[in-house]
């Protein structure tokens, strides 16, 4: 990829970092502990794991989340029980792949298995400073999951120093997961209604860090299609076509953009009733000479894998021409039928 060295992150700290304040009065005060960048192993825990450092933060910023619970208790002073969780939910399918994330983690918290899902999720305040928060300082989300982590790990530190056992820290902690995500529930708002939500910190100017954040972040927000249709136009009286994509909210509309120069083909379309975007490739030959020999060299990982690898197979028989032919139909067929949803 000739044109993927213009987006290593060479000043990443200070690339992905601008965090753009906006409050009044408070200034948000609250960030006064700033995202400072270490090495890249500085006070990580030992990896028992194959998976990158940045493969990681790329699935994360595709498939995680850090989340902070606030809820009624008799047990403490104030009322409410406050809790941290850094979160991933898999289908089942990919539960090796989970159980390698938790490892590369050193182990630190539990899978929970429901009917068609796995969850890796991190609830100890001591695992989450140990081992959490020095991974993604390390290695920050690239999307706008950035804020996310930051108001997280602005709680967690608060959390840390105690502040959420008095009245005045819970309140600040209230302000802040007001900007958290999905923001209050409705019980939280009608209590705290008199709380002012901080201004969200927002990810400006971001590149794509490392060609293994992409591989992530494609392990868990890619998809590899082929489509099948009827045509008129062929003797043989189909037409196949094979296609990559990438989905993300449309909030990261101008990060999604970078994603044309990056790979030097594709382009963007937009889903206003879901508020979606999409990086989409469909010209033949921008698969076969850039999408495919990207991949190859930065591996995907988990069960979508599985079905690069017949999208693969499926590009070789349409380069080949073979889907001309009957034969050639009917194998793209069962490539189809075992991809994607239909994956056993």
């Amino acid at each position: 990829m000739g044109s993927e060295r213009n987006y290593q992150a060479k000043n990443l700290s200070k690339q992905i970092l601008q965090i753009r304040q906006l409050s009044s009065s408070r200034s948000l005060a609250i960030f006064s502990h700033t995202l400072a960048l270490q090495s890249p192993d500085a006070n990580l825990p030992k990896l028992f794991s194959s998976l990158k450092p940045w493969f990681v933060t790329g699935f994360v910023d595709a498939e995680g989340s850090f989340t902070v619970s606030v809820l009624k208790s008799s047990s403490v002073r104030t009322g409410w029980q406050v809790g941290a969780r850094f979160q991933l939910t898999l289908h089942l399918k990919d539960l090796s792949l989970l159980r390698e994330i938790q490892a590369f983690f050193g182990g630190v918290g539990k899978i929970v298995l429901s009917k068609d899902n796995c969850t890796f999720r991190v609830d100890s305040l001591k695992d989450i400073l140990k081992v959490i928060i020095p991974h993604f300082n390390a290695y920050p989300p690239v999307t706008q999951k950035l804020g996310d982590y930051l108001l997280f790990r602005d709680i967690v530190i608060m959390m840390s120093n105690k502040e959420h056992i008095t009245l005045e820290g819970l309140n600040k902690i209230i302000s802040i997961k007001a900007s958290l995500n999905h923001g209050l529930s409705k019980e939280l708002r009608a209590v705290f209604h008199n709380v002012k939500p901080v201004l969200r910190p927002l990810a400006i100017d971001q590149v794509i860090p490392h060609p293994d954040w992409m591989a992530g972040f494609v392990s868990g927000d890619g998809s590899f299609y082929l489509t099948i249709r009827k045509s008129h136009e062929l003797k043989v009286g189909y037409r196949a076509e094979v296609g990559f994509q990438i989905t993300q909210h449309s909030r990261d509309q101008v990060f999604m953009e970078s994603f044309i120069p990056y790979f030097n083909c594709g382009k963007i379309k937009k889903d206003t009733r879901h508020s979606v975007l999409y990086f989409t490739v469909s010209n033949f030959t921008h698969l076969i000479e850039r999408i495919i020999p990207f991949f190859q060299e930065h591996k995907i990982l988990g069960v979508k894998f599985l079905d690069y690898e017949d999208w693969c197979k499926a590009a070789e028989i349409i380069k080949t021409k073979a889907h001309l032919t009957t034969e050639g139909i009917n194998e793209l067929r069962k490539l189809q039928e075992g991809m994607n949803s239909k994956r056993l």
